[in-house]
């Protein structure tokens, strides 16, 4: 559903052009400071600056309505929200009988009969991860010292981000890309094998980002062309640290001490003006579409900060599991 995590748990909700969208965090530790300022720089990443980037623009200024008292967390659950203002949700009313090639129009207007909210794609919209990005900056306060870092590696199968961009948009269309996420100073044993390796909790949530298609940790696929002695990280000190890193900082599901590192691939945005073949769900007839409106010209380019995100979520529910955390910041 839209909840995650254990300890750390964040549930989101709103619709990307309804009143607003936020986040509960329940289980953020007592006493951790916190204000808007805290959230100014991760916002500002994700909003949308850069030539392909929508032209949508929302302040995304986050309103803190419970846990927080003198600018202290309180213990009770933090409340988020963020106002959507510049929406335009007519853009969107051709949608519900003509779905979006590659969009979840139309697997979203089959589960729910037709009830789905279609402005903006709704609950299924990029515009939620502004509530995860605030998640995310809570997060990354409570793990301290530990870093993450995320960066855009090549964006339509190239390094030449910008020119590939550029090419898009004079074509109509979109393209994707691969952001490499690191997350430095991490201890050893975080994670629980089986089902809560720290790989499929990071692909749990990493998932929730609209647009990711895949995941590797490591060397991931590369591995499959190796042999054994060429992927096997050689321990070189008693602290676990390895003189190569082709398992990511994981192994057996849980972290070894040493850099924990994947990266994942955002496919091309859905909406593009140039003409695609779709179907008239009303008269059930071949139809021919082409997006207006306002959007992302390849949703990668502000992606990264929504990696950081998630990934200081999910550590920081392991950690809190661990101990690592105290439930009381002094």
């Amino acid at each position: 559903m839209n909840q995650f995590g254990r300890m750390f748990r964040i549930m989101l909700f709103g619709e990307s052009h309804g009143e607003c969208v936020g986040v509960v965090i329940d289980g953020c530790p007592a006493g951790l400071t916190l204000s808007k300022k805290d959230f100014i720089l991760d916002i500002k990443r994700r909003q949308p600056r850069l030539k392909g980037t929508t032209q949508r623009r929302e302040t995304d200024e986050p309103l803190i309505q419970s846990g927080l008292w003198k600018q202290k967390t309180t213990g009770a659950p933090l409340l988020i929200t963020i106002k959507n203002k510049d929406t335009r949700f007519e853009d969107y009313l051709p949608f519900r009988k003509i779905p979006r090639p590659g969009h979840a129009d139309f697997a979203a207007s089959k589960k729910y009969g037709g009830y789905n909210d279609t402005r903006g794609g709704g609950q299924f919209s990029g515009r939620l991860t502004a509530a995860l990005v605030c998640a995310g900056v809570v997060a990354k306060k409570i793990l301290a010292p530990v870093e993450i870092e995320a960066s855009l590696l090549q964006a339509g199968g190239t390094t030449q981000i910008e020119r590939a961009v550029q090419a898009a948009i004079r074509e109509k269309d979109s393209i994707g890309g691969i952001i490499e996420c690191r997350a430095k100073h991490l201890p050893v044993g975080l994670g629980e094998p089986f089902f809560d390796s720290v790989e499929s909790q990071i692909s749990h949530l990493v998932f929730s980002i609209p647009g990711v298609k895949g995941i590797e940790f490591g060397s991931g696929f590369s591995c499959s062309k190796m042999r054994g002695s060429e992927c096997n990280d050689r321990i070189i000190d008693t602290e676990g640290k390895t003189a190569t890193n082709h398992s990511g900082g994981i192994n057996g599901g849980i972290t070894n001490g040493n850099e924990l590192l994947f990266r994942i691939a955002v496919k091309p945005p859905s909406s593009i003006n140039k003409p695609q073949q779709t179907i008239n769900l009303q008269t059930g007839e071949e139809a021919i579409l082409s997006v207006k409106g306002r959007h992302d010209t390849c949703i990668a380019l502000r992606t990264p900060v929504i990696v950081e995100a998630v990934t200081a979520i999910v550590l920081a529910d392991f950690m809190l599991i661990e101990q690592k955390i105290p439930r009381v910041m002094e």
